[in-house]
């Protein structure tokens, strides 16, 4: 069964909203998925969190950890935007990767990614751009939402509504009392059956060289190392260089 974890940080429950669409739609593309939701442990104060009147963790959806990065097979992460970069919560769980990055254990794992903003142009997109730095580093395969079946969610101005090609989004409202809306939801549930489409095409593969517990194998690493990951492969040494004159304009070409 292919295992995907939701990954969200919420504090007045508008990722949380989009992130149990987005497990709905995971579930009704394919029913060999098994798609879990997981919240990033809060790092502000109880006082804090009483002076902006941000309601209860909900106890029964399980803290997002490294283990749990290590033991699925892909994720979508939801994410609230802080002037256009990730909260400083999930920040906290990436500093935490550094295990993971040396043994290559999220390396080809494939990623979603879906943000709420209090406002239009509050930073949807810049969000998820900004987010891509920690996935090119692990080696992690982003997964837009691209336009496909969502165009006509995408392109309606039949309402204020979040989302975009990199992916599903919501507004929140500068007081966070906007909850979101119909065809936002919508988009969240699609974003979730369009990654399931998509994560089937890089799982299994991936399956095949990272083990359960996260660890890539070490004869992967050292056969990376080596350049010897193709079979048959003996040697590094590039091949001699090969005259191209008399070919063409005698021009080499430069890819900048």
């Amino acid at each position: 069964m292919t295992k995907i974890a939701i990954i969200v940080y919420s504090t007045y429950g508008h990722v949380l909203a989009l992130s149990k669409e987005i497990q709905k739609g995971l579930k009704s593309q394919d029913k060999n998925i098994q798609a879990d939701i997981f919240q990033v442990p809060e790092t502000l104060s109880e006082e804090v969190l009483s002076a902006i009147s941000a309601p209860p963790k909900d106890p029964s959806i399980p803290a997002a950890t490294t283990q749990v990065l290590a033991d699925y097979d892909g994720f979508l992460f939801g994410i609230p935007t802080r002037y256009g970069n990730i909260p400083s919560q999930l920040a906290t769980l990436i500093d935490q990767t550094g295990e993971l990055w040396a043994t290559a254990a999220l390396y080809h794992k494939p990623a979603g990614v879906f943000v709420s903003t209090g406002t239009q142009g509050g930073g949807q997109e810049v969000t998820i751009k900004s987010f891509l730095s920690f996935l090119a580093h692990h080696g992690i395969i982003y997964v837009p939402l691209g336009y496909g079946p969502a165009f006509p969610l995408l392109t309606s101005f039949d309402e204020a509504h979040g989302g975009s090609p990199w992916g599903s989004g919501t507004f929140a409202g500068v007081d966070g009392s906007i909850q979101p809306s119909e065809n936002t939801l919508k988009l969240a549930f699609l974003q979730g059956q369009e990654f399931a489409k998509a994560a089937a095409k890089f799982i299994p593969e991936n399956k095949k060289t990272i083990n359960t517990t996260g660890e890539i194998s070490s004869k992967k690493l050292q056969d990376a190392r080596t350049g010897q990951s193709k079979p048959g492969a003996t040697s590094t040494t590039k091949p001699e260089a090969t005259s191209d004159e008399g070919t063409f304009c005698g021009f080499k070409c430069t890819i900048i």
